[in-house]
């Protein structure tokens, strides 16, 4: 069918309206850069790393936490060069690594290892240009760990990390999560109390914080003087009504802990989480930084669902602080 040239001037302006729309969805990346995790495609059957990178281009999200080192590598076939390479030819980014141990364990020989680890983590990273360790605490049924001497274990362990990234010109900061030590807004400020915040910070999970009946933004405006990297996570606690089905084709029983927990994960602006507070708190005290959109799931798939959260951050959070 034939167009005439109204009808063709009209779909021209539709097309240079929708591309516009497009580009003003990409995330600004100014003072506060916009990061994604790698997590989420290991939930996938069949994943470059490529095709990560293909998603953070097309999407905004310059740049990627690794969440296993080096185990990361081995996944995807690839060495730290081919890596560097990868990422450096799309202007791209890694920025940090999820990094944990047995850091409740006070055995000599178990705390040499993961200060070994933690500092073979930051060399890495320091390859990458990047400067901040995110740390997670132990599972809170891990030998120890639900003891008040574990506990203090913990933070002697965290303020001897945040020594040695010092040293090597990183922060390094606490990742709270569901099913972990740190979890609850209690345990929080003890680990915030405990350790020194001179050596050590705060890298604040909003959805883990939401779920755990934390004050989300309260909590980052407590410890917004020792917040050097973020996740910005949605969530509202959803039951299922059948069993959760993962994009590997994993199976979880609809009244598992892991269905529940990723059936309550969005996109930002779907859940409960006062995103606007957060990003006012972070503009008050100048932040320059990461902020990781960490999706555990994806209804849409991961460039659709990456693709309206950035225009949540266009949107909603741009306005308030680039």
């Amino acid at each position: 069918m034939r167009m005439n040239r109204r009808e063709f001037v009209t779909a021209l302006s539709m097309l240079a309206a929708s591309l516009a729309r497009a580009e003003n969805d990409i995330p600004a990346n100014r003072n506060v850069q916009w990061a994604l995790s790698e997590a989420l495609w290991g939930r996938f059957a069949s994943v470059s790393f490529t095709d990560i990178l293909d998603v953070m281009k097309e999407t905004g999200f310059i740049g990627i936490r690794i969440t296993g080192f080096p185990r990361s590598l081995q996944k995807y076939g690839l060495t730290q060069a081919q890596m560097l390479r990868e990422v450096s030819k799309r202007n791209l980014h890694v920025v940090t690594i999820s990094w944990n141990g047995h850091l409740q364990d006070p055995d000599a020989g178990v705390r040499q290892q993961d200060l070994d680890s933690a500092r073979d983590a930051m060399k890495f990273l320091a390859d990458f240009g990047a400067n901040h360790l995110v740390v997670f605490s132990p599972n809170r049924d891990a030998p120890g760990a639900n003891t008040p001497s574990g506990f203090q274990e913990l933070c002697n362990r965290c303020n001897e990390i945040g020594e040695m990234a010092f040293s090597m010109g990183f922060t390094a900061g606490l990742h709270n999560h569901m099913g972990q030590m740190v979890q609850t807004q209690d345990e929080i400020d003890r680990f915030m109390a405990m350790t020194d915040a001179k050596l050590f910070g705060l890298s604040p999970d909003t959805a883990h914080l939401n779920l755990a009946g934390c004050d989300v933004v309260g909590t980052i405006n407590r410890y917004k003087h020792r917040i050097h990297f973020l996740d910005y996570k949605d969530s509202k606690w959803t039951r299922l009504k059948k069993d959760w089905t993962e994009p590997n084709g994993t199976v979880l029983p609809e009244d598992s802990p892991a269905a529940l927990f990723f059936n309550s994960i969005y996109d930002l602006g779907d859940g409960q989480v006062d995103f606007p507070g957060c990003h006012r708190v972070l503009k008050s005290v100048s932040y320059r930084g990461w902020i990781c959109v960490d999706l555990d799931t994806t209804r849409l798939g991961p460039l659709r669902d990456y693709r309206r959260c950035g225009a949540y951050i266009v949107n909603k959070l741009e306005p308030i602080y680039l």
